[in-house]
């Protein structure tokens, strides 16, 4: 059935009214916990003294979002202003010329932060997948890329690298393996782009000026070789109209998520919750559920707001980036679950869509998935909850093709034929709420801990059987037939705009 299938407004009003209320209990849950722990010693080292004004304490359980806003911040501030201010004056004055600026000032910021040593080996790797992508072949380049990959993400090669690097400060770690592993990512890009060119190859210089700029290095995103190289070509530097009020826009939001989670983290301790188990189980299955899904939220929101401020950059660069990734609240398919688009498109012009082409055969979605998941394994570090991560997401992948093919067989076919368009989403977004749910559970092994994973498995389809679980099916029911009214209307908005178009 099409995605344009309508519901009454008085039906997605009762949905819209349960949902609301649920996130409010569930959030009341979750706010008089944390108020009740903020004392508690096993939280110490996770809750810090906050807003003293408000009689409230901070949650500073995630290492990352810490650093960004403590010991990493004015290394944003003069790296970054550093590359507008340059990237501004060169492409007033010899735009033809900006990649190689970018080029200079990404070496120069690169050497300075971590040093020579540290620059070597990067090039290096470079060197040795520019000099792989010479003989045009795309196995070689995949053998040569992932083994590249692996130095930096396995023992004992990682840390026989990383002890090339002299001197320590706090960010040193996590601008090496960050800084490296998006190099590998994109060497690789660059040598599959280098087979793929028909007449000659890419010079050395190309794949620098790709590697080294900037607001791309240490975090990412990543964007495919082709993108970069067609983008930072073009010598006639226009912008649309309101681009500039865009970014401007997208700017201040981003300020606004800032203040927003700062706020957050004072009165909901969602992080630092599941940390004590005891505790968390004395919490009811809505406010469990809850934590649960604030988790996926927040590092989605974290995951927004990096690569949002990344992305600002380039655009003031002209350049194109990967969006940010799609809110898990609009979720409900493991197809379009990532919090990093730029590794996803990546992994899907060079893995996914290779393999699986059309993503209608049984056995290449499975090779697909599985060469896939294991990219990712490597990409994110071998480890047992990174296995088991992999495992839960790559088998919620093939399972949605398998009961799709189920579904499309006699004599479901025919019975869904005979149904209002308006049944037939309500019977798929049953399935999308359990699904939806798959999602969350699997996701936060990774964001949380397996234990935790396996509390709030077992709370919510064990204990909490049948009250519970159904309960929480149907509240996930109705966000997921709200998701699908917002799909319904920017169909019907794409559809209106591509007939202007024709016009």
């Amino acid at each position: 059935m099409g995605v344009k299938a309508m519901l009454p407004s008085y039906e997605l009003g009762f949905y819209a009214l349960t949902l609301t209320c649920a996130v409010v209990y569930s959030g009341s849950g979750i706010f008089e916990a944390s108020r009740d722990s903020m004392n508690r010693k096993a939280f110490r080292d996770g809750i810090k003294p906050g807003w003293h004004y408000f009689g409230r304490k901070m949650d500073v359980a995630d290492f990352e979002w810490v650093m960004w806003f403590t010991s990493f911040r004015n290394f944003i501030i003069f790296a970054l202003s550093g590359h507008v201010l340059f990237a501004k004056i060169c492409s007033m004055i010899m735009p033809q010329h900006r990649a190689v600026v970018y080029l200079l000032y990404g070496l120069l910021a690169v050497l300075g932060s971590m040093g020579l040593v540290y620059l070597m080996i990067v090039l290096s790797h470079c060197v040795i997948l520019y000099s792989v992508s010479l003989a045009k072949q795309k196995w070689l380049c995949y053998v040569a890329g992932l083994c590249c990959l692996a130095s930096f993400k396995m023992e004992p090669f990682s840390s026989w690298q990383s002890g090339f690097v002299t001197g320590a400060f706090d960010l040193q770690d996590v601008l090496f393996y960050g800084g490296s592993g998006f190099t590998i990512m994109r060497c690789i890009s660059f040598a599959l782009e280098s087979c793929e060119r028909k007449e000659g190859i890419y010079s050395i210089f190309d794949l620098l000026k790709y590697n080294f700029y900037l607001p791309f290095f240490f975090f990412g995103p990543v964007m495919t070789f082709d993108r970069f190289h067609a983008q930072v070509s073009t010598r006639e530097l226009r912008r649309k109209d309101d681009e500039m009020r865009s970014i401007r826009v997208h700017a201040v939001l981003h300020v606004g998520a800032i203040i927003a989670v700062d706020v957050f983290f004072h009165f909901f301790y969602i992080l630092t919750l599941p940390s004590d188990l005891k505790f968390v189980n004395r919490l009811s299955d809505w406010s469990l559920a809850g934590l649960a899904y604030s988790n996926l939220v927040y590092d989605w929101v974290k995951a927004a707001v990096m690569f949002g401020v990344i992305n600002t950059i380039a655009r003031l660069d002209h350049l194109d980036p990967p969006q940010p990734p799609k809110c898990i609240t609009m979720l409900y398919v493991f197809a379009e679950t990532h919090f990093d688009r730029g590794i996803n498109d990546w992994l899907c012009k060079y893995v996914y869509d290779h393999i699986g082409e059309n993503h209608d055969n049984v056995v290449k979605e499975l090779m697909a998935t599985v060469s896939t998941f294991a990219i990712t394994t490597l990409w994110l570090g071998p480890c047992e909850i990174v296995y088991i991560w992999s495992i839960c997401n790559c088998f919620g992948l093939n399972f949605e093709l398998w009961v799709q093919k189920f579904f499309q067989r006699e004599p479901f076919a025919k019975m869904e034929a005979k149904m209002s368009e308006a049944m037939s989403r309500r019977i798929r977004a049953v399935f999308g709420a359990a699904n939806f749910w798959a999602i969350v559970l699997y996701n936060i092994l990774a964001l949380n801990s397996l234990e935790f994973a396996l509390l709030v498995t077992k709370r919510l389809l064990l204990t909490g059987f049948p009250v519970s679980t159904l309960s929480i099916w149907f509240i996930t029911y109705c966000g997921v037939q709200l998701i699908k009214e917002r799909e319904r209307a920017l169909a019907i908005e794409e559809e209106k705009h591509d007939k202007a178009k024709e016009e």
